[in-house]
């Protein structure tokens, strides 16, 4: 029988995700999901995007069968018990960064994995503070486009990174996999790191 060339299935389009999975030097097939990301009323911000990370490996699990782990993960920006998604328009996309700008806000990132019937998941939770934005700035900054699709309207690992004035927690983590969590996630599910050949090559030449 041949051998697989991947060793868990993740449960997401992102490729940001994507991309620190195969920096662990993980083998990996993607599967995109379709879990409803509404958020219930009385629903903490960990409640809600461990719930999310769950959902999304269990799907996975339901429509691909037990044979093979199935990651899932969320990531979400919360201020003042306010929960910032992803911004459609500009004008959200502005607002959303107005808010932030000057204060301390917390990123959730819930990291899943399901094989058979067992789940096991993780919590990081990172502060982040923004210096002072303004308009000029925000709309110059959502004109680039890399606010869309980004929880809180920033991308950390791109231009977004010149808000930041300082972060406490788990950098991965604000970017979308929290790598330490994940890590944890992959032992107990004896997934194995470092086999992505490809990646791992890559980086011992840089």
């Amino acid at each position: 029988m041949a051998s697989r060339s991947f060793d868990i299935i993740l449960a997401s389009a992102s490729v940001r995700r994507a991309k620190i999975l195969r920096q662990m030097g993980v083998r990996y097939e993607i599967a995109k999901n379709t879990v409803d990301e509404r958020h219930t009323r009385h629903e903490s911000p960990q409640d809600y995007v461990l719930r999310l990370a769950r959902e999304k490996a269990q799907q996975g699990l339901s429509i691909l069968g037990p044979d093979m782990p199935v990651l899932g993960a969320d990531t979400i920006v919360n201020l003042d018990r306010k929960i910032f998604g992803k911004p459609k328009t500009l004008k959200e996309a502005t607002t959303m960064l107005g808010e932030l700008s000057g204060r301390k806000h917390y990123v959730y990132s819930a990291v899943a994995i399901a094989n058979g019937a067992a789940i096991e998941q993780r919590l990081a939770v990172s502060e982040v503070t923004f210096r002072d934005l303004d308009y000029k700035e925000r709309l110059d900054y959502c004109n680039t486009g890399e606010p869309y699709g980004k929880a809180g309207g920033y991308a950390i690992q791109g231009l977004g990174a010149i808000f930041v004035r300082h972060i406490s927690g788990s950098y991965s983590g604000v970017v979308g996999l929290p790598i330490y969590q994940t890590y944890e996630l992959l032992k107990i599910f004896h997934v194995p790191v470092w086999k992505n050949k490809e990646y791992c090559l890559l980086s011992r030449g840089s």
